[in-house]
């Protein structure tokens, strides 16, 4: 089974490049998007075999996640069910027999860290929210989590360690989310793969010259382990700030 992760940064923009030529080509059973910025009745997707969810934020042309699946869910929830978090349309978790998918949009702390208390608030909502389903059932979930892990999962490491994204805080909630029994799947495969980003700024030719960040991940829960079978990066695809990434598993 493929599962396919990318934050858009607006649907409507991706649309009118490229996004129905990579939607086609990569094919996937899951397709999992972040930051789509619009409303309900803002677009038509015509996209056939495919179940869509939606979850918009209340503020117009901000945040948002979608999901478009060829295997219809049990139930679908949006959000976590927590007034504080539920407004930004962050979050969408389908249910299935066996297991839990979810794309999540993670927020940024944004400059000077403004968002930093709001967000450690969110990332323990969040972890508390996993492993309640966890308890149920495996969990995938993907998206934009807004966080470097590890050095090597910037290019420009040392000069970001006060910068949204890499701060310890957020690093440490990073890594308690994997003490609690969760892989990140693109380094279970590659554990020591450098130069390897899902986003760059737009600024400074980042692209062009590869000073990238990695904070786009599939992550599950590690009683999946054995099922796993690839993680990709797709960093030739353009369209985005972002590139989509991928789960391949055996489900």
């Amino acid at each position: 089974m493929k599962l396919i992760s990318w934050n858009v940064n607006g649907l409507r923009a991706v649309m009118k490049k490229n996004f129905m030529d990579v939607f086609n080509e990569l094919d996937a059973d899951f397709f999992c998007l972040q930051e789509t910025k619009l409303q309900e009745g803002q677009i038509e997707m015509d996209l056939p075999g495919y179940y869509q969810y939606w979850n918009y934020a209340e503020k117009k042309g901000y945040s948002g996640t979608a999901i478009f699946t060829k295997h219809e869910p049990i139930a679908v929830t949006y959000g976590m069910n927590q007034e504080a978090h539920d407004t930004e349309g962050r979050l969408i978790t389908l249910e299935y027999a066996d297991y839990y998918v979810i794309t999540c949009y993670t927020p940024n702390s944004q400059n000077e860290l403004k968002r930093l208390d709001y967000r450690m608030e969110w990332e323990e909502s969040f972890l508390a929210y996993l492993n309640e389903l966890k308890a149920k059932k495996s969990v995938i979930f993907c998206g934009d989590l807004n966080v470097a892990h590890q050095n090597i999962d910037l290019k420009n490491w040392k000069t970001n360690q006060k910068n949204a994204g890499f701060t310890p805080q957020e690093r440490e909630k990073f890594t308690l989310l994997l003490e609690n029994g969760y892989i990140d799947t693109f380094r279970y495969f590659y554990p020591e793969v450098t130069g390897v980003y899902s986003w760059w700024s737009y600024r400074f030719n980042a692209r062009k010259n590869n000073a990238g960040w990695r904070i786009d991940y599939f992550v599950v829960s590690d009683d999946l382990k054995e099922k796993l079978t690839d993680a990709k990066i797709w960093t030739e695809i353009t369209g985005s700030d972002h590139c989509p990434v991928e789960l391949d598993i055996s489900l």
